[in-house]
């Protein structure tokens, strides 16, 4: 008789918790079956990559998914990771809702689009995986408020049951925005402005770089290039959305 009273009991307050707090889409105000998770059509309006896809940057490739391939902006510029993945194409919903984690507070974003990310890197992600957020210099952190890499690799981490090194990585030059730069000018502007931080156990590691947006990707090879300097075995790139080279 206790035990099913205290089934009734929870059950009354899960019906009640849902009333007043119903759970919603991640985009909208659409009700939705679970936390995380969007509705049908916030879902139909983001561009999951799926498919073929670049072995180096996760866009998405014609054809089918038969293998390692890479995109022409990976055969063109050297990468200095080994993998990378991408869980979105930065479009339509996708692109409302990576400006949404990093301009729009909305950090509980980060929960369901680590998920996303965690599913389209599972063939690479073990628990002896170091998740490692692309930093940002400590005068955007105190305006911004937060770092949108680090909550989602904060959230890979729980995901993968492994270790985040959330200070692994150093921006101590503070740099200009890279949003209409050339691609020439970006890799110019992030030169030398990352460093792995004295003390960080990456060497000998695998290490997965964690962003919310990979565009040309010379931030991403900036910090690949600082990891490999520390000593990393093996370096993945995990970003949320991969914009599209004719974007």
């Amino acid at each position: 008789m206790t035990i099913t009273l205290q089934r009734v009991a929870r059950r009354s307050a899960a019906v009640l918790r849902e009333a007043l707090y119903p759970t919603t889409c991640m985009m909208c105000d659409e009700r939705v079956q679970e936390d995380g998770a969007l509705c049908p059509a916030c879902w139909a309006d983001t561009p999951f990559l799926t498919g073929a896809c670049c072995d180096m940057c996760g866009t998405g490739l014609p054809g089918q998914d038969d293998g390692v391939a890479r995109c022409d902006d990976c055969l063109t510029f050297a990468r200095p990771w080994d993998e990378g993945r991408a869980a979105l194409a930065y479009g339509g919903g996708a692109r409302r809702l990576v400006l949404a984690l990093k301009h729009g507070d909305r950090t509980e974003l980060a929960k369901g689009a680590a998920r996303w990310m965690h599913r389209s890197a599972r063939d690479i992600l073990t628990p002896e995986t170091l998740l490692v957020p692309v930093p940002v210099h400590r005068w955007r952190l105190l305006r911004r408020r937060y770092n949108q890499a680090a909550l989602l690799a904060r959230q890979l981490a729980r995901l993968t049951g492994g270790t985040c090194a959330m200070m692994a990585l150093t921006r101590h030059r503070a740099t200009l925005s890279q949003d209409h730069r050339s691609v020439p000018d970006r890799f110019a502007n992030i030169a030398g402005s990352i460093r792995c931080t004295a003390g960080a156990t990456v060497a000998g590691r695998h290490v997965a770089l964690v962003d919310d947006v990979m565009t040309s990707g010379a931030t991403l090879a900036a910090c690949a290039d600082a990891l490999r300097q520390g000593g990393a075995s093996r370096i993945s790139v995990l970003v949320l959305a991969r914009v599209a080279k004719d974007r």
